[in-house]
């Protein structure tokens, strides 16, 4: 059997659409192969100084998203798409050269205060590349491509996070070649997610010749001088408002669910060495679920089904975990629900709700979202992680505020079901 019609099989492939496609996964798996060969490195900084250190950097997350944003916004208002993305790519790679030159040369490799700058830029550097990533897709392909198409290119970030997470623990740890052992520094993935950013940058330009992508700022489909449009559009956009809310509501759930998951990993496990075997057999069964569903159902899940129905079943599933949760706090029925979360949400929940950007125009897709990718998102993070101190001071088990958010969630996605069907109806996306 041929690549070409192998990959019919997989996916609903029309023709003409095959190169855009595998280029489109390219991209996406270079990004998050990228990411995941940092993340370990981040995430050890964030512990470093003990796990009380996470929700300020959260904050100082937040603050940095808050400050990134409108300096976003003033590129993309005065550079057309196929040259403030490569531009925006290759200032986060020149970011990353400063970083290892800076832990290379300073004594102490820059101490903590060096450490926790850069698990703050890396938290804000994948939520910007991802979201400008997504609002290229939703640009240059259709709806009706996006719902047969998202979930295939979906596929390549999923396959760029296992093996950028794969590498990076081979490399650090050492790899036998015929009795010579290859050990990488950390720090060296710095410079090797350089290059691959660089290779993204690459993806961006065939896409932009394949789809025609025009050289100059403020055309039809070019954004505006705008510099604040973005933030008017949310403000008056009913649209955009239940899109925040729906994003908010999802990453407060995730971070009860993450909290909840600790819990209960250290009540039912005895060692460090036990625990992480019990997050690796989570994190195993995620990627076994996203994959298969990402290469099998997606497409034809959103196409039959519709994304009104689509957006509903994270919520549900929300509902009734939260709610088993709440009534069996037990190992079995946390990573039964942490597999099905976050297996759906990559799978089927997140493409879905990049189709939603397709029916708008340029100042939603790379003004408007990336505020709501990272500036609602990193908030949404904040409020979930200090919420169980408030919890705790008025006596709400955090079990009841889980569930209570979970039918908040659908309520939201219900009522963006209802915009997407009214949307649809009238061709207005407001």
């Amino acid at each position: 059997m041929t690549p070409a019609r192998l990959l019919r099989r997989l996916v609903l492939l029309e023709e003409g659409e095959a190169p855009a496609l595998l280029w489109s996964a390219l991209y996406f798996f270079l990004l998050l192969f990228g990411f995941y060969l940092l993340r370990p490195v981040r995430e050890a900084i964030g512990i470093a100084r003990g796990a009380d250190k996470l929700p300020w950097l959260m904050t100082g997350t937040l603050i940095a998203m808050v400050l990134a944003n409108p300096s976003f916004a003033a590129l993309v208002s005065k550079l057309p798409r196929k040259r403030f993305i490569p531009w925006a790519y290759r200032f986060f790679a020149l970011n990353m050269l400063g970083f290892f030159l800076a832990f290379w040369l300073l004594p102490n490799h820059g101490g903590a205060g060096l450490g926790y700058a850069f698990y703050i830029w890396l938290s804000v550097f994948n939520l910007f590349v991802v979201s400008v990533f997504w609002g290229l897709m939703s640009d240059v392909w259709s709806e009706v491509q996006g719902k047969r198409l998202f979930g295939f290119i979906a596929t390549g970030g999923t396959l760029g996070a296992i093996a950028g997470a794969a590498m990076t623990g081979a490399l650090t740890k050492g790899i036998s070649l015929g009795g010579f052992v290859l050990k990488v520094d950390p720090l060296s993935l710095l410079l090797l997610s350089m290059l691959t950013l660089e290779l993204a940058v690459q993806c961006v330009k065939r896409l932009a010749a394949i789809f025609a992508l025009g050289d100059v700022a403020h055309g039809a489909r070019e954004p505006g001088p705008g510099l604040l449009e973005g933030l008017r559009l949310i403000a008056t956009s009913r649209y955009l408002q239940l899109i925040c809310a729906y994003m908010l509501l999802f990453t407060i759930t995730s971070t009860f669910l993450y909290l909840q998951q600790g819990a209960i990993v250290a009540r039912a496990f005895a060692g460090t060495a036990a625990r992480t075997a019990a997050f690796a057999r989570i994190d195993l069964w995620v990627n076994v679920l996203t994959l298969a569903t990402q290469v099998f159902l997606t497409g034809r899940i959103i196409t039959r089904l519709g994304i009104p129905f689509v957006l509903s079943i994270l919520p549900v599933l929300s509902l009734a975990g939260f709610g088993a949760l709440w009534a069996w706090p037990t190992f079995g029925v946390m990573a039964l629900f942490q597999v099905l979360r976050r297996g759906l949400h990559y799978a089927v929940d997140r493409p879905a709700r990049e189709i939603l950007y397709i029916q708008l125009g340029p100042e939603e897709r790379y003004k408007s979202k990336p505020f709501i990718d990272t500036f609602v998102y990193r908030g949404g993070d904040l409020l979930g992680v200090w919420a169980p101190t408030a919890f705790a001071a008025l006596a709400i088990p955090v079990g009841l505020a889980a569930v209570g958010c979970s039918g908040l969630w659908l309520g939201s996605s219900a009522a963006l079901g209802r915009r997407v069907a009214l949307n649809r109806q009238t061709e207005d996306p407001r």
